[in-house]
């Protein structure tokens, strides 16, 4: 999220990064996308590389959005339908009415879970909300694409939004998705808000207002990571920080964290956590019998306050 904030990725961008997440670009019209390190060294010696260009899944919402359900649903109900190799080495183009509505940070987590489908990368149509994004941050322009009247796409999928509630992808897999309504009362030691999929200010201000003049549940630890140096200093100037503090949180630096089982919430054998994270392998946040429950913003913070995984209607 760094490189769009920075206004390092604009509109038509071709972006190759050494993270598989470098797919997040694609929210802007871009195309980006992971490759490995060794690929990564050659092409910043030769600047150069090779891409196949991929078939495109063109995915259609349709409808309109219920309370708390937000791109982190969208994307999970996607996976849920498409499965983690459902889209291998293809792109996956977002679009639709529902797409046309939504904020940049709800297109960032779409994007950037294109890749648990195994896609070479996910891309959204840049419009109008692209555009106040991006001259807000750059210089440059960039080149506004969008598919040709008669475009071929491998696969063309509609879904219809209305029914879908915030979801809750069970362990060991992203597309292992169940409603939080029939999730079951799972008792939690952690939750986690950050990383490069819900680690953006909206993120913290959803989740601080649910928190707000609430506590997190004894015995649970919730661990806030900003995804950014200037989304951390900024969560400071509207108070978030503060609230989240208030409620219990442990505010740490912009990192991957306990993501991708680094440092600061590793899980131990048994435990169970809530994260806005993208994935929930086995052993993908620390010991491998402990367990992974990836979640919306909004969700984390309700079960941070119910011990366990539950709706922020629920409060």
């Amino acid at each position: 999220m760094i490189l769009p904030e920075k206004g390092l990725v604009v509109p038509g961008d071709l972006v190759i990064g050494a993270d598989s997440h470098t797919c997040t670009y694609g929210a802007l019209g871009a195309f980006s996308a992971g490759v490995g390190s060794t690929d990564i060294g050659a092409i910043m010696a030769t600047g150069m590389t090779w891409i196949k260009v991929p078939p495109t899944i063109k995915l259609i919402y349709e409808g309109n959005l219920r309370p708390w359900v937000g791109g982190k649903d969208l994307i999970l109900f996607t996976l849920g339908e498409l499965g983690v190799e459902g889209a291998n080495y293809k792109a996956m183009e977002f679009s639709g009415e529902v797409i046309s509505r939504l904020p940049m940070d709800h297109r960032f987590t779409m994007a950037n879970m294109a890749v648990e489908a195994g896609a070479k990368n996910g891309i959204v149509e840049p419009d109008d909300i692209v555009y106040n994004y991006v001259t807000q941050r750059s210089d440059r322009e960039g080149v506004f694409f969008e598919s040709d009247p008669d475009a071929a796409f491998e696969r063309v999928l509609k879904i219809k939004v209305d029914e879908i509630e915030p979801l809750v992808a069970f362990p060991h897999s992203p597309d292992n998705v169940r409603p939080v309504s029939a999730a079951g009362k799972i008792p939690l030691d952690q939750v986690f808000i950050g990383s490069c999929t819900n680690g953006r200010l909206d993120d913290l201000r959803l989740a601080s207002g649910i928190l707000e003049g609430k506590s997190v549940a004894k015995g649970l630890r919730l661990i806030v990571l900003p995804g950014s140096s200037l989304i951390y200093k900024q969560a400071l100037q509207e108070g978030i920080l503060k609230t989240l503090i208030e409620a219990g949180a442990v505010i740490g630096p912009p990192c991957c964290g306990p993501c991708l089982g680094g440092h600061m919430g590793i899980l131990a054998e048994g435990e169970r956590a809530a994260s806005t994270s993208n994935r929930n392998f086995l052993g993908r946040m620390g010991h491998p019998k402990s367990e992974v429950y990836l979640v919306n913003p909004a969700v984390a913070a309700a079960s941070a306050v119910l011990g366990r995984i539950g709706s922020p209607e629920e409060l």
